[in-house]
C-alpha cells in the first residue's frame, strides 16, 4: 500500500482525534494519497494541514464520499450514524473512531496491533469484503489486550486487574474547556462550570460524576470491556477495572497488576513485552507520565514486582499513551489491513 495513491476522506477534521489522524496520516505508508477534509457547516472554511500541505476543511454533504476509498469518521456518533451509509454506497472502506457503529451486522472491532500480539489466532482474521466497517478499539482496550496478549504467550496470566486515569481530552474540546475553566475559577475563587461532569475534577480525582454529567464514565468502562474481549476472543483473562476521571487534559495512565501462574522475575515479564508498540522504562529512569507519553507512538510501560526477592508471581505495570495519537494510529492500521482488500485504488 505504500507507494499506492487513495482518496481519503476524514470526516470530523477539526476534532481532537480528527486534526491527529490527519497528521499521522501524512507520516503513514497512506502519505501519498489525495486527503478530503470534511466537517459540519461551523468548521467549513478552516485552514489545516494535511501530508505537510496546506488543505481546507469541506462542508460535509452525503456527496461527500463520491470516488473515496476510505472514510474515517473521527466527529461525533451522530454525524457517524448520519453518515456512514452514503460513504458506504460510495464503495468507501469505513474506519469508525466515535464508536457509533458497535453492534452494526458485520461491523467488527479491530486492533491490528492486538491481532498481532496474538498470532491472529482470532476467528475471524482479517474482515472479508462483506465488512460495510470497522470501529477502531478503545485506546485502553489496545493498551490492557496488546499487554496482557504479550505475557500470556511467554507467562501464562491468571488474572488482571487495571485502574484507569481517564483524561479530560478522551471526551473532546468541552470536556478540556471545562476542566480548565473549573481551574482558573477555582484560584479565582469562582462558581465552578459543571455542564460537562457535573462534578469537581479541577485538583480532584473521582472515580464516578454527577448524574447530570454529559461524560459518562460508567459507558467508557463498559465499551472498554466489550472491546478488550471482542480483541481477545477468550484468549486473555477478564481484567478488573477501575475508571478513574484524573484532572489531566492529555493522556491516559494504567496501573495494572498481573498475577502468573509460576513465579517470573523483573527481567523475564520485560522480555515478554518487548516489541514493537512497547517502550519499556527501566526503574532507573523517570516513570511513564501522561506528559512523557505526549506526542510518542508507543505505550509506555515499566514493571515492579509486587514482593520481596527475585522471583514473584504477582507484577505492577504502570503504562501511559497519548490517547489521541493511540486512537489515530490504530485507526490507520485498520485502513492499511482494509487495504489488503482493495487492490487497487479508485484514484489513478
Amino acid at each position: 500500500m505504500t507507494n499506492r495513491e487513495y482518496r481519503i476522506g476524514i470526516v470530523g477534521a477539526s476534532s481532537l482525534v480528527g486534526k491527529e489522524l490527519t497528521e499521522e496520516l501524512g507520516a503513514s505508508p497512506l502519505a501519498a494519497s489525495d486527503f478530503v477534509l470534511l466537517d459540519e457547516e461551523e468548521a467549513a472554511g478552516q485552514v489545516t494541514a494535511a501530508a505537510d500541505e496546506v488543505a481546507f476543511i469541506q462542508r460535509l454533504e452525503a456527496s461527500s464520499f463520491d470516488r473515496m476509498d476510505f472514510a474515517f469518521f473521527a466527529s461525533t456518533a451522530a454525524v457517524t450514524k448520519r453518515y456512514w451509509q452514503d460513504a458506504r454506497r460510495a464503495g468507501a472502506s469505513i474506519v469508525d473512531l466515535t464508536y457509533a457503529l458497535e453492534g452494526e451486522k458485520n461491523v467488527l472491532v479491530r486492533a491490528p496491533w492486538v491481532a498481532e500480539a496474538l498470532g491472529e489466532k482470532t476467528t475471524h482474521n482479517l474482515p472479508d469484503l462483506n465488512t460495510p466497517a470497522v470501529v477502531a478499539a478503545h485506546p485502553v482496550a489496545v493498551m490492557l489486550a496488546l499487554v496482557a496478549g504479550r505475557l500470556q504467550a511467554k507467562l501464562p496470566l491468571t488474572s488482571v486487574a487495571a485502574t484507569v486515569m481517564e483524561p479530560a481530552s478522551e471526551y473532546g474540546r468541552e470536556a478540556m474547556d471545562e476542566l480548565h475553566q473549573q481551574t482558573v475559577n477555582l484560584l479565582s475563587f469562582q462558581t465552578l462550570p459543571r455542564e460537562q461532569y457535573d462534578a469537581q475534577v479541577s485538583f480532584n480525582l473521582l472515580p464516578e460524576l454527577g448524574e447530570t454529567a454529559k461524560v459518562k464514565l460508567g459507558i467508557t468502562e463498559l465499551r472498554i470491556r466489550r472491546h478488550y474481549a471482542g480483541l481477545s476472543e477468550g484468549q486473555l483473562p477478564v481484567p478488573a477495572l477501575q475508571m478513574v476521571q484524573a484532572p489531566v487534559f492529555h493522556g491516559y495512565v494504567l496501573s495494572v497488576l498481573v498475577d502468573f501462574d509460576r513465579a517470573a522475575s523483573v527481567t523475564e515479564v520485560e522480555a515478554a513485552l518487548a516489541g514493537d508498540h512497547i517502550d519499556l522504562v527501566s526503574a532507573a529512569s523517570d516513570p511513564p507520565s501522561n506528559l512523557s507519553a505526549a506526542g510518542q507512538e508507543d505505550i509506555m510501560v515499566r514493571v515492579r514486582k509486587d514482593s520481596e526477592g527475585e522471583m514473584g508471581t504477582r507484577f505492577w505495570i504502570w503504562m501511559a499513551a497519548d490517547n489521541l495519537k493511540l486512537t489515530a494510529l490504530n485507526a490507520i492500521a485498520c485502513a492499511i489491513e482494509l487495504g489488503r482488500l482493495r487492490p487497487l485504488g479508485k484514484v489513478q
